[in-house]
């Protein structure tokens, strides 16, 4: 009987898009070689297996990679879906949230990177972008009114997929953020910082190099 390598895992504990390709794959069943990355100071092997180096990347060892998040998550679940997430691959909050709700974002948590669009007034860029993050936030939290996750009654691919980013931006001013009138948002994320999912792919792992002990990351791994 053939063996086949797990592939690896390029990650980065923090960073919302490895959360979520981690999540993708430990709710899929996959176990994989962590590799976790210092941002600072990547590492060649990372570069080779995708010249953009920006993580997740996941690597077949056989030349093929994965180094999108979304595309790691569904390749996962196209795999094995236990908990039928693929149900609720709504593209367009996807799309909503990794494109204006990232920019909003980033803006608002990390004003200093853009100071030729702050125009001299950080603080007024940061909270102009706070608020138009907000708006967004106040639209998941309608939308969560009537229902316990964003596609329906159980979690899906856009609840793991947007919970890290909603994490981000509320763990930037988390008094701020738990002070607004978003309950239901509020009640969502309390649910998924506590679970048993988030937990597991959680745990902290010094920066991977060459010639390190092989970190086997996954449900069996964990078993």
């Amino acid at each position: 009987m053939q063996v086949t390598e797990a592939p690896i895992l390029y990650s980065f504990r923090r960073c919302p898009y490895a959360m979520r390709g981690r999540m993708g794959l430990w709710s899929a069943g996959i176990d994989v070689e962590l590799r976790e990355v210092k941002l600072a100071n990547k590492p060649p092997e990372l570069i080779e297996a995708s010249p953009k180096a920006t993580v997740p990347v996941l690597d077949f060892r056989d030349g093929s990679v994965i180094d999108e998040s979304i595309a790691i998550m569904r390749w996962a679940l196209h795999q094995n879906d236990p908990e039928g997430w693929l149900s609720g691959d709504d593209d367009a909050l996807i799309t909503r949230n990794d494109g204006p709700f990232k920019h909003h974002l980033d803006r608002y948590k990390y004003p200093t990177r853009y100071p030729d669009e702050a125009g001299g007034d950080e603080e007024a860029f940061r909270l102009h972008h706070r608020a138009a993050g907000y708006e967004i936030l106040r639209d998941l939290d309608a939308r969560l009114a009537d229902r316990a996750q964003l596609c329906g009654d159980e979690r899906t691919l856009a609840d793991i997929a947007l919970f890290p980013f909603i994490r981000q931006f509320a763990n930037t001013d988390r008094a701020w953020f738990d002070a607004q009138p978003i309950p239901h948002l509020q009640r969502w994320l309390a649910g998924h910082l506590e679970s048993d999912l988030f937990k597991s792919i959680m745990p902290k792992f010094a920066p991977w190099k060459a010639g390190d002990e092989v970190i086997k990351f996954g449900p069996a791994s964990a078993a």
